[in-house]
């Protein structure tokens, strides 16, 4: 039956397979335990009705068997009559009822072999169950594991020896650009004194010769 067909399925399933080539193997095992969940409960309930089917048959071996007696018990009856064609008319029911007691009886044993079927799917679909969710809690502690590890590292880069060398390094990059530029600004403007302070001793020069002048003129 499809059912059993699924099951088998899932019990065949290598979980660490599936883990090992899932791209999200947190997601896959979830996904896993919920479809092993699902066939559960489907299987339960065809053990259920199984098992109930599997007594039906049983019933009807058993009351076709009285029948079969009962009919017998009446040929009897009816040889001790010297009624003998209502003795062959209760032969024949009890040969009838006899032969479809024997059909319920194979019944019964297919049926058994039907519920001893879904019984041993049931457990171990059970078993596996088990081992999927245990695995699911190793999954998820090996992640939590790797995460931490993932941000521990990272954390450690960015405080690492290298990585401050580098920021300190840039730092005095910029520090040095701007003493650059002050230097420049200050050179500059030392330039324009100097200018200023030149053309200020040319002049008073000036004056001093045009005074001589006047003096020697006069």
């Amino acid at each position: 039956m499809a059912l059993l067909e699924r099951v088998a399925t899932l019990v065949r399933a290598n979980l660490n397979d599936l883990i090992d080539k899932a791209e999200d193997p947190e997601k896959m095992i979830k996904q896993v335990i919920l479809d092993m969940q699902n066939q559960l409960l489907q299987v339960k309930t065809q053990v259920a009705i199984a098992i109930a089917d599997q007594h039906v048959l049983a019933k009807k071996h058993q009351e076709n068997l009285e029948k079969a007696a009962e009919y017998q018990r009446k040929a009897e009856m009816a040889v001790d009559k010297k009624q003998d064609d209502l003795a062959r008319a209760a032969l024949e029911r009890s040969v009838s009822f006899r032969a479809m007691a024997d059909s319920f009886q194979q019944q019964v044993a297919d049926q058994k072999l039907q519920v001893e079927s879904l019984k041993s799917a049931l457990q171990k679909l059970e078993q596996k169950l088990a081992e999927a969710k245990a695995k699911q809690d190793v999954l998820i502690a090996q992640h939590r594991r790797a995460r931490a590890v993932s941000k521990a590292t990272e954390a450690q880069f960015a405080t690492s020896d290298q990585s401050t060398a580098a920021t300190f390094d840039r730092m005095q990059d910029k520090v040095r650009h701007s003493e650059a530029v002050g230097q420049a600004k200050a050179e500059l403007f030392k330039d324009d004194v100097e200018e200023q302070l030149a053309a200020l001793e040319k002049q008073d020069q000036i004056e001093k010769m045009l005074a001589e002048m006047k003096a020697k003129r006069a």
